[in-house]
Order: structure tokens, then C-alpha cells, then sequence
């Protein structure tokens, strides 16, 4: 399948779907480099993502994250790991169509919740644990419509990140042999 791929592999989804550690792998699987979008952006601004948050408020965080997506999508490809919202800017969706083939790790809240409860703070997350689910919610009805325009979709579950990996590689090559 690594021939047949030309493009970015752009992994879109909420937090806690994946991406970092699906991406990771698969990139290893198809020999390309793996790029974390979340990093990219702590590397452009020299802070933490909630630091960014705390410091220039999000609408200010969006747009720096539009910035940095636009550049990582135009760049050789790899397996690229979005931030969790980037995709919902139109700027990034119509980029992403030109120049990647998307792959959204789709989670219910319950997969989301477990993932992403008592671990690393996540800027969007901040508050009370109790809140959590809730917030979730609020992000799947608020954010699911535009992960719907990925090329394609691969649901995450409450298994080992390998069985996803191989879901996902299944999917790609499907989709290729297709396209």
C-alpha cells in the first residue's frame, strides 16, 4: 500500500479518539514520518497548549492552530495527528481535501470519557471532572457534523491500539483500491 500513497494521512477526531497513538503506529506501519499537530503548535509558540488557552484565549488559539495546520498540510507526506478542533475550520477541511486523505478515528462519548478522564490535562477539558461527559457531549453534537467529511471513518473502540492500527490500515487501503 506505501506506493499507492501520495498524500498527507490527516487523523481527525475529539480528544481522547486516538490520533497521537493510533498515528504513531500506523505511521511506522506505512514507513512515514509522524507529525503531532498539537506539538507543532507548542513548538511555533513556545508554550504548553494551555498556556496558548490561558494566554491568548481561543479564539486566538484557533487561529494559530489554522496557521500551523495550513503549513503541516502542505508539506511531504506523513501521518499527521490534527488538533482535536482544527478540522472544524473550513480553512483546514478544504486544505485537508487538496492535499490529505482524512481518516476520522470516530469514539463514543463513553471511549471518549475513559480516555481522556484523570490524564493529561487537555486545554478544551479543563474544569470538573464531573463536567466531563457533559463537555463531550457538547463536542460530539457540536463537532461530529464536520469529521463526517473525512474520506473516511474508522470507529475506535475499547480495544488494543494495534486491532485500530490495523482497522484503520484495512480502511485505507479499501479506499485506495477504490480511488
Amino acid at each position: 500500500m506505501r506506493k499507492n500513497i501520495n498524500k498527507i494521512i490527516l487523523l481527525v477526531g475529539l480528544m481522547g479518539s486516538g490520533k497521537t497513538s493510533v498515528g504513531k503506529r500506523l505511521a511506522q506501519k506505512l514507513n512515514l514520518p509522524f507529525v503531532d499537530g498539537d506539538r507543532e503548535i507548542e513548538k511555533a509558540s513556545g508554550l504548553s497548549l494551555i498556556d496558548v488557552l490561558k494566554c491568548f484565549g481561543k479564539e486566538e488559539y484557533r487561529a494559530g492552530e489554522m496557521r500551523v495546520m495550513k503549513r503541516l498540510l502542505q508539506s511531504s507526506p506523513c501521518v499527521l495527528a490534527s488538533g482535536g478542533g482544527s478540522f472544524v475550520a473550513k480553512s483546514t477541511r478544504d486544505l485537508a481535501k487538496q492535499y490529505a486523505l482524512t481518516v476520522w478515528l470516530k469514539a463514543d462519548v463513553n471511549t471518549l470519557y475513559e480516555r481522556t478522564s484523570g490524564r493529561k490535562p487537555r486545554p478544551f477539558l479543563l474544569g470538573s471532572s464531573a463536567d466531563l461527559k457533559e463537555k463531550l457531549e457538547n463536542y460530539i453534537k457540536e463537532e461530529y457534523p464536520y469529521y463526517e467529511e473525512a474520506d473516511i471513518v474508522v470507529e475506535t473502540k475499547d480495544e488494543r491500539v494495534e486491532n485500530t492500527v490495523n482497522r484503520v490500515m484495512k480502511a485505507l487501503d479499501s479506499f485506495l483500491s477504490e480511488n
